[in-house]
């Protein structure tokens, strides 16, 4: 799927499945927070971004806070986790408040003595920040800091990769149960539906994000979303979808014709393939996102499509469909380094025609890039 804005919307943490799980791998990711905190010249963050609070902790419920020391952890919640969250007293003293979010967050800096805190400037909103500067007093300094806990995720271990992968492995096998039920007629609102339900019965927690079934011209929206539309013979069919696991999304994107293919959209197909061919193979620890976008789109534009292709290449999967770090040409360039996943999906669009999309998963390895996704990106195969 594109790349939308990286902050999480209301609805991510939904998406989370699974009980709390503490254990070493948190453990130090916390030490790893606490060494990024003093770079700030602070001792103390509030960690407020529910995908954060899930990657340091393992708590995977939401509507919680962590406030975070170097030495001392205490994780904000209420009653609706109380035993939810029995699993993380290894790690955080938990207090399950009876008051509004902000006044137990300043009675804790209170009682702490709290006179400065980092603040998350990507997730905390400006009123937000006016309630708890009230509720804390004049004492208490808070520190908006960006990129505190996002460059941590940005680098997967082990066990993120392996939740990665079985999401991966969902999705493909959902996709491949409900390709040969596919017909013209139906309409794009069946398919997905269909789509997301096989991904649950093999135990996705929810869709990654709302599936993109997009029939005949309706492909030529990056970010379409399904209607009452039908299907049609020796049309293209868009379809982008991806699965969770254990709070991980997987995200891939093929682009099918019902029979005979339009000759635009057979003609596109093969130069986003190459496209997307060539970015892969690049892929390697000390190249930037930038240079990998930069191969995809040289190679769309050289064929005569740079107007047809103005979204990213890519972008990073975790706990977010998409976060860090972004394959794009006007984003920011970052040094890809072992461990990261991320997506390369080069598109092109026809206004009133159609469009091609083909998106895979890659884990960044010591000497190049896997795959972890293992459906065919020929046309051939996409001839339904």
């Amino acid at each position: 799927m594109t790349a939308r804005a990286a902050t999480p919307r209301p609805t991510t943490r939904a998406r989370a499945s699974g009980p709390a799980r503490a254990g070493s791998v948190h453990a130090a990711r916390l030490r790893r927070l606490a060494s990024a905190l003093a770079a700030h010249d602070c001792d103390w963050v509030l960690v407020t971004n529910p995908l954060d609070v899930a990657y340091l902790t393992g708590f995977l419920g939401g509507d919680s806070y962590l406030l975070a020391g170097q030495r001392e952890r205490v994780i904000i919640s209420d009653f609706r986790y109380e035993e939810e969250l029995v699993p993380v007293r290894a790690l955080a003293r938990v207090h399950i408040r009876r008051e509004p979010m902000v006044r137990a967050v300043a009675g804790l800096l209170a009682d702490r003595s709290i006179r400065r805190v980092a603040i998350q400037a990507e997730t905390v909103t400006l009123a937000s920040r006016d309630a708890l500067a009230e509720a804390a007093g004049a004492g208490v300094t808070l520190v908006p800091v960006r990129d505190l806990v996002a460059p941590l995720r940005a680098v997967k271990d082990e066990t993120e990769v392996r939740a990665i992968r079985a999401a991966a492995r969902i999705q493909e096998q959902a996709l491949l149960a409900v390709l040969p039920t596919i017909r013209p007629g139906q309409t794009e609102l069946e398919v997905a539906a269909r789509i997301e339900a096989e991904m649950k019965t093999r135990g996705s927690s929810a869709p990654g994000f709302e599936t993109i079934v997009a029939a005949r011209a309706n492909g030529s929206l990056p970010h379409y979303r399904p209607h009452k539309v039908k299907l049609a013979a020796n049309r293209p069919l868009l379809i982008d979808w991806g699965a969770v696991v254990d709070g991980y999304h997987s995200d891939m994107t093929r682009t099918f014709s019902l029979g005979r293919w339009p000759a635009p959209i057979r003609e596109i197909y093969d130069v986003v393939l190459d496209a997307h061919r060539a970015a892969a193979a690049a892929l390697a620890p000390g190249r930037t996102t930038r240079e990998i976008d930069a191969i995809a789109r040289g190679y769309i534009s050289r064929h005569g499509y740079a107007e047809r292709f103005g979204h990213g290449l890519g972008h990073g999967l975790g706990f977010n469909a998409h976060e860090e770090p972004f394959l794009s040409h006007i984003a920011a360039a970052t040094t890809l380094r072992e461990g990261m996943v991320v997506t390369i999906e080069p598109g092109i669009y026809l206004p009133g025609v159609g469009g091609v999309r083909l998106e895979d998963d890659y884990l960044i390895t010591a000497r190049g890039a896997e795959n972890l996704c293992s459906l065919p990106l020929d046309a051939g195969w996409a001839t339904l």
